[in-house]
C-alpha cells in the first residue's frame, strides 16, 4: 500500500456510503455489522463512547504518509471516538493507554492488528477484511447460497474470505499460482469443517465459469474483461486492483473494492464486538 492509494478516502468516505449503499444496501458501518451479525441500531449509541487509539509504527519501512490520520477517519465515520497519538511507536502505545483508550490500532510491514485492551484480544487486518468484503459480496448478490464462487489468492486475506464463505453456504473454489497454498486450504477445511472445495489450476481458463469472484493477490492486470461473464460480481480486497481497467469499466455495477476502509471498520467493531461478549451483552 502506498500513501497515494489512501489519499483521497478521507474526503470521500460519505460518498463511499452511498455507493456501497446503491450495491448493497448498506453503509460501510453496515457491511461490518452484517459481516459480525450486530444489529446496527443497537450499537450505535455504545460505540460513540468507545476510544480508540491509532499508533503510528516507524519500525521497518516506517508509516505511509497519511495512514495513521486516515485510519481514525474511518472509524470515526463510522461512530467511535478515535485519536491518533502523537507519539510514535512504544511511546505512542503508552500514550495510547494512558489516554485511557479501549482499542488500540497499530501495524508494522507486516501486521495490522486492533487490540482491545480489556479482554487482552487482537483482531487482525486480514481476517477483518476477508470477512467485510464477503459480507459486502453475499449482500450485492441478494445471498450466495449455493452459488459457484472462485476466490482467487489463498493468503490471509483469501483464507479467511473462504471461511467467510463456507458461513454462506456457497461452493467454494480457490485459485492461486503458489498451488500449495491451495492444498493446504483444502486439507485444513477437509479436516476441520468436513467440507470439500475445489482447486483451479489455471486461472484464465476458469474465470468464466464464475459469476461471482474474490480477487485477494497483490497482483495488478491479471483479470481482463474478456475473462469475465456479462453479469460477474467482485470482491476486491486485494492491493493493488488485479481486474485491468477495461474489466473494472465492465463490472462497476458489481464490484466492491477499497484500500483501507471495509477493512478497518469490521476491525473496529469486531474489538468492540470481543467488549460485548465479555460484558454479557447480545
Amino acid at each position: 500500500m502506498r500513501s497515494t492509494d489512501i489519499a483521497e478516502i478521507s474526503a470521500g468516505l460519505k460518498a463511499y456510503d452511498e455507493e456501497l449503499l446503491s450495491k448493497t444496501g448498506r453503509t460501510l458501518r453496515g457491511i461490518a455489522c452484517y459481516a459480525l451479525e450486530l444489529n446496527e441500531d443497537d450499537i450505535v449509541d455504545r460505540i460513540s463512547h468507545i476510544h480508540i487509539g491509532v499508533v503510528p509504527v516507524h519500525w521497518g519501512s516506517g508509516v505511509i504518509g497519511g495512514f495513521s490520520k486516515t485510519t481514525r477517519d474511518i472509524l470515526k465515520h463510522i461512530g467511535f471516538k478515535a485519536f491518533v497519538t502523537k507519539n510514535s511507536d512504544v511511546t505512542g502505545l503508552s500514550e495510547a493507554v494512558d489516554k485511557q483508550a479501549d482499542i488500540v490500532f497499530i501495524a508494522d510491514d507486516d501486521c495490522f492488528v486492533a487490540l482491545n485492551l480489556e479482554c487482552r484480544r487482537v483482531v487482525h487486518n486480514a481476517d477483518a477484511t476477508g470477512k467485510g468484503f464477503l459480507a459486502g459480496l453475499n449482500l450485492m448478490a441478494g445471498g450466495l447460497t449455493g452459488q459457484a464462487v472462485l476466490v482467487i489468492g489463498c493468503g490471509a486475506v483469501g483464507s479467511s474470505a473462504v471461511r467467510a464463505l463456507v458461513n454462506y453456504g456457497a461452493k467454494i473454489s480457490v485459485y492461486d499460482s503458489d498451488q500449495s497454498r491451495c492444498r493446504e486450504l483444502a486439507r485444513i477445511l477437509d479436516q476441520k469443517l468436513n467440507m470439500k472445495i475445489k482447486i483451479e489450476t489455471e486461472l484464465k481458463s476458469s474465470l468464466g465459469e464464475y459469476r461471482f469472484l474474490v480477487e485477494a493477490t497483490n497482483s495488478a492486470d491479471i483479470i481482463h474483461e474478456h475473462d469475465l461473464v456479462p453479469t460477474t460480481y467482485v470482491a476486491a480486497p486485494g492491493m493493488p486492483l488485479g481486474l485491468s481497467r477495461d474489466a473494472i469499466h465492465t463490472v462497476t455495477p458489481r464490484i466492491i473494492h477499497d484500500p483501507l476502509q471495509i477493512g478497518v471498520a469490521t476491525m473496529g467493531l469486531e474489538a468492540f464486538k470481543q467488549t460485548l461478549t465479555k460484558n454479557g451483552f447480545k
